[in-house]
């Protein structure tokens, strides 16, 4: 007897208003998907967008008490924020960064209340919020800081899933960030959420040494040998299959990545360089950790391709892609 999976409605945040998300938004919505889109945006803004790109769209209102039903091409249904004032292609404007923080709240809220089954986000412009007086670190940190969690980037394309140890910060303060206590969390949610998000039954990770030549016995290093080896380790002993650590030149090779459900690189640019050489334009982000599913694109907000009829809807199509295939995993 075949199992009928229930209709999923995933919430869509376009992001800074004045690049090409929502662009974005309106391209995506010209085809059918088995999910409900609801795109949290303001009405007008997609419309005068879909208009400038010479595509057809139907605006449909969201009622939360109607029955999910698929999305059809040219079509989406929205459940409104205004603007504060009418963004225009390419120029940013302060006024308009509540809108995107207001946007991503809701979808959010929606997500921990079971409205939506997953939420992905287009790019925002962290400097603009900034300058608006708002504190304002990442996407990442600002969802977290609502629904709570602890949470772990990785970026994935077809064939590569790249987690991250650390994130965005300077090199220098790589190696001290790397503890006994974060490795052993970032491997825990990695190895939990590969099982439960993505129906892998038993993954197997592969795991970056930090210096050059995984440390080389302690001659190039010894975080390898004081901090990743033991945290391994102990992992080990708890059934986790985690293979390292290994030297970052190789491990991106085929013969290693045969046999590798996911990477965990140490910083930042060691892992996502090699994954957006192979996939750039088809990767997505997504924020493990968090009692939600969240994913992302992997570019900005292009604010000169705005209007033009030239984004690449690519890596938001994967990423819808990815929040629909994960959240039917957890069903």
């Amino acid at each position: 007897m075949s199992i009928i999976q229930p209709a999923l409605r995933i919430a869509l945040t376009p992001g800074e208003p004045a690049g090409i998300g929502p662009d974005l938004c309106v391209m995506l919505a010209q085809h059918d998907h088995a999910f409900q889109l609801v795109a949290i945006a303001d009405p007008e803004l997609l419309a005068k967008r879909a208009e400038m790109l010479g595509l057809p769209l139907s605006l449909h209102a969201f009622d939360a008490n109607a029955a999910i039903v698929p999305q059809t091409a040219s079509s989406i249904h929205v459940l409104p924020v205004e603007l504060t004032t009418p963004a225009t292609c390419g120029q940013l404007n302060e006024a308009n960064a509540r809108y995107v923080l207001k946007t991503i709240t809701r979808a959010v809220r929606g997500c921990l209340d079971g409205l939506f089954a997953a939420m992905v986000t287009g790019p925002v412009h962290k400097g603009v919020i900034n300058a608006a007086g708002i504190a304002f670190t990442g996407h990442t940190e600002y969802i977290a800081g609502i629904s709570g969690g602890q949470p772990v980037m990785m970026l994935a394309t077809p064939g590569l899933r790249v987690a991250l140890a650390t994130t965005h910060l300077p090199l220098s303060d790589v190696s001290k960030a790397i503890t006994h206590n974060r490795l052993r969390t970032v491997l825990r949610i990695l190895h939990r959420e590969l099982q439960t998000r993505m129906a892998i039954s038993e993954p197997k990770i592969l795991v970056c040494g930090l210096n050059p030549h995984a440390g080389e016995g302690g001659h190039l290093g010894r975080e390898e040998i004081e901090i990743i080896e033991p945290v391994l380790e102990g992992l080990r002993r708890q059934g986790v299959i985690v293979e390292g650590p290994l030297p970052a030149d190789t491990v991106f090779t085929p013969d290693f990545l045969n046999r590798a459900d996911a990477i965990l690189a140490m910083y930042h640019d060691q892992g996502l360089p090699v994954l957006k050489h192979l996939g750039f334009g088809r990767a997505v982000n997504i924020t493990l950790g968090l009692p939600l599913i969240r994913t992302s694109v992997d570019h900005g907000t292009a604010l000169e391709l705005a209007g033009s009829g030239q984004a690449n809807p690519g890596s938001l199509e994967y990423a819808l892609e990815t929040a629909s295939t994960m959240a039917g995993s957890g069903s």
